[in-house]
């Protein structure tokens, strides 16, 4: 048993032999950083500010082999495990770490304190975050946390308002990332790590630590800088190239068409002998009863050949979700022949003209629904002269009426398929899911593998996730064969522009996350090089959106996705809708309310900032993901619509046969203020965003030219340099003159 004094003793020997925690200073005429080299421990201090923890240290760590100069620091952890470097210059403390080996490194812990008056958060276009607001901390952390850097927000930073002054992280390495949000009293602290992957375990982390002044923006502007400095930064004119193309770009309003299929209502002019020949089972009619609903068929028997119009909509809706399955039937087969597709709808058509011809109107090119050149000379007539028209329900619709693609082409519009190769089905899986049907060679062979060595799974769970550089011949192969037949002059690829990517650990075929990014860029560059069209994707994330012209998800991003209320309680009065009927699916069509706090948290014009806009204002062209457009949700359409003018970013709308005369005037008295305004600015870099002193409902963007446009956002009219803004309405303003006002209205 060991005495007091030998206790004493002993404890003051240990105090004797554990040396102090190491720092290191560095500074220069902006500011100072202190560093704790065992904890990475780091302290700021703007030059007249007070000392700031930006870090408070991670698990201690052995150190060893220091070199400090007054401006650059190194060391090494665990006997050269990590080696950190640290260096100041000017604005920015560069911070770099490299691995030895594989592992998960948590290597900043930031307190709560650091976060100031508020985050500065890249969700989507991109938001504020007080602090101390108990309905933004509830839902990040509940909602937005853990994160990934180029997923899960649109650039890879972080940023802190500190009054003065800002501070802001920002990742040069955006990918293997994570950023984890912990509740701390009233406010958030976060802590970062970073996978160095067994696929490039030498890779080194790279990011930047900037202090930029008291502007919200300063961190995006610099990130914006340091994609110019490393060539990465891609104008939308380098991006489309031909100036024809480009002027079709800016001021279009973004629009997704539905009823692509065979036949429209105006296409059956003798309803009676319609159904009379679809009852009679002659040429394809029997093929095409067959996939009828049983509802359907029995409805038809009850009321022989003299439908009302609403029997009528329920009758060709099925007819034509029967050539959609009888077509997929004949190419969704193991190895698919992507040159024989075209055939298949072409002679289906044909067929349909056969036997049915008597019944139809007799100009076979102007069939169809909302794709038809009857709808498109309605689009014109109505007063919208610009838009981009993505089909809906894909490519499928070009194949079945290519005449009216070439209609809508020849109207000036950008007519544009939806695509997608990063999920992969076995054969027979999903008939509805046209796209993801890539043959049994992509499926076995092009799925990404796990570090375990399990698959990963795709879309909702369903098939696999794929390897871009795998599947990139299937790519080329369908979308050559699929252009050659359809004069589409744009394209959509799905989720190549969402920074959603994967280390594929494949034996043979190993992919880093980065690597997966530059693949996807490269597929949307080759279909604009091959074709000379602009592309489209979702989102637009900053980590994988070179090449990408339109960006859908970054105004309205996907929300609420899992809430039971809006996905699955059908009684919910916040229930989004189902994915039928094909030719008008009410999860887009069905206007409904938002719920609490999606309300608050994405559409609150007090929290909202243009931090993409700031970087990519005159690259990316960004609108709303395609499951919320402009008349979805009806207690935030006045927010929506005033801040998409404010950052000068199109309005999105669905249109279906049915919904064309009750859509059209609204589109196009948004399109009036927006377009002439895009056509000008488009190519602009946005070079201030500011809230009007003490109202925060009152906010103003600049660009390059001096245009201002100012947004009322308040139920009162504002004055705002002897201009008088009513309630809800935005201001263009040129060299001190107003041009054009819009005011917004809920119905």
């Amino acid at each position: 048993m060991r005495t007091a004094p030998a206790l004493y003793a002993l404890f003051a020997f240990a105090l004797m032999t554990v040396p102090s925690l190491a720092e290191v200073r560095l500074q220069n005429e902006v500011w100072s950083v202190e560093m704790e080299l065992e904890t990475l421990g780091i302290i700021v201090t703007p030059a007249g500010s007070e000392r700031l923890t930006v870090s408070s240290g991670v698990e201690a760590r052995a150190v060893s082999a220091v070199e400090s100069d007054g401006a650059r620091a190194a060391w090494s952890w665990d006997e050269g495990a990590y080696r950190i470097e640290m260096s100041l210059d000017g604005r920015d403390l560069s911070v770099s770490i490299a691995a030895r080996d594989a592992g998960t490194l948590t290597f900043v812990s930031q307190p709560a304190d650091a976060m100031g008056q508020g985050f500065i958060l890249p969700r989507a276009e991109g938001y504020y975050v007080p602090q101390g607001d108990a309905v933004w901390r509830d839902f990040i952390l509940d909602r937005f946390s853990p994160v990934n850097t180029s997923q899960d927000m649109s650039l890879p930073l972080l940023g802190m308002d500190r009054g003065a002054y800002t501070l802001s992280w920002i990742w040069k390495t955006p990918f293997n990332n994570t950023v984890t949000f912990v509740g701390d009293g009233d406010g958030l602290s976060a802590q970062f790590a970073h996978e160095f992957t067994t696929l490039e375990p030498t890779k080194t982390l790279q990011m930047i630590l900037h202090l930029g002044d008291g502007d919200p923006l300063a961190g995006a502007r610099r990130y914006k800088r340091l994609l110019i400095e490393e060539g990465r930064y891609e104008s939308l004119a380098e991006k489309v190239g031909q100036p024809d193309m480009q002027g079709k770009v800016l001021g279009a309003t973004q629009i997704y068409l539905w009823s692509n299929g065979p036949l429209g209502m105006e296409d059956v002019r003798d309803w009676s002998r319609f159904v009379s020949i679809l009852q009679s089972g002659e040429g394809i009619a029997a093929d095409i009863t067959s996939r009828f609903q049983k509802e359907t068929l029995a409805e038809m028997k009850r009321i022989g050949n003299r439908p009302n119009r609403y029997q009528q909509r329920v009758i060709l809706g099925d007819f034509n979700t029967a050539l959609n399955e009888i077509a997929r039937q004949a190419w969704q087969i193991d190895e698919p022949d992507w040159d024989a597709i075209p055939d298949i709808y072409r002679n289906l058509r044909r067929a349909v003209a056969g036997t049915f011809g008597p019944a139809l109107g007799e100009d076979m090119e102007r069939w169809g629904g909302a794709l038809s050149k009857a709808a498109f000379e309605e689009l014109r007539a109505s007063g919208l002269e610009k838009a981009w028209i993505g089909l809906g329900a894909g490519w499928e619709g070009g194949l079945w009426n290519p005449k009216a693609v070439q209609a809508g082409v020849d109207a000036g519009f950008l007519i544009a398929p939806y695509d997608s190769y990063q999920t992969s089905l076995p054969s027979g899986a999903r008939p509805d899911w046209g796209t993801t049907t890539l043959g049994e060679y992509v499926f076995r062979n092009c799925g990404i593998v796990k570090a375990d060595g399990t698959m990963k799974s795709g879309f909702q769970q369903n098939g696999v996730y794929t390897d871009p550089t795998c599947v990139r011949q299937t790519m080329e192969s369908r979308i050559t064969s699929i252009r050659a037949a359809v004069p589409f002059n744009s394209w959509f690829l799905d989720g190549n522009a969402t920074g959603i990517v994967f280390d594929n650990y494949r034996d043979g075929k190993t992919l880093t996350q980065e690597q997966y990014a530059r693949a996807n860029e490269d597929a949307v560059r080759w279909i604009t090089r091959t074709f000379g069209i602009p592309v489209g994707s979702e989102d637009g994330n900053a980590a994988s959106s070179g090449g990408t012209v339109f960006g859908h998800g970054m105004q309205v991003p996907v929300l609420g996705w899992g809430d039971p209320d809006m996905q699955k309680n059908r009684k919910s009065p916040f229930y989004l809708g189902a994915w039928y009927p094909d030719q008008e699916p009410a999860v887009f069509f069905k206007s409904v309310p938002l719920k609490e706090p999606y309300r608050t948290v994405y559409f609150d014009p007090r929290t909202r900032l243009p931090l993409y806009q700031s970087v990519f204002h005159g690259s990316v062209v960004t609108s709303n993901h395609w499951l919320f457009d402009a008349l979805k949700f009806t207690n935030v359409r006045i927010e929506m619509e005033l801040t998409q003018l404010l950052y000068n970013v199109p309005p999105m709308f669905h249109l279906s046969e049915n919904t064309l005369s009750e859509r059209l005037p609204i589109m196009a008295r948004q399109a009036a203020f927006f377009q002439p305004l895009h056509e000008r600015l488009g190519t602009q870099e946005m070079t201030a965003f500011r809230y009007r002193p003490n109202d925060r409902l009152l906010q103003e963007t600049e660009f390059e030219d001096g245009t201002r446009l100012v947004a009322n956002f308040s139920s009162e009219a504002k004055v705002v340099d002897g201009i008088v803004l009513d309630a809800y309405t935005i201001v263009a303003i040129a060299d001190g003159t107003e041009v054009s006002r819009y005011q917004a209205r809920a119905d």
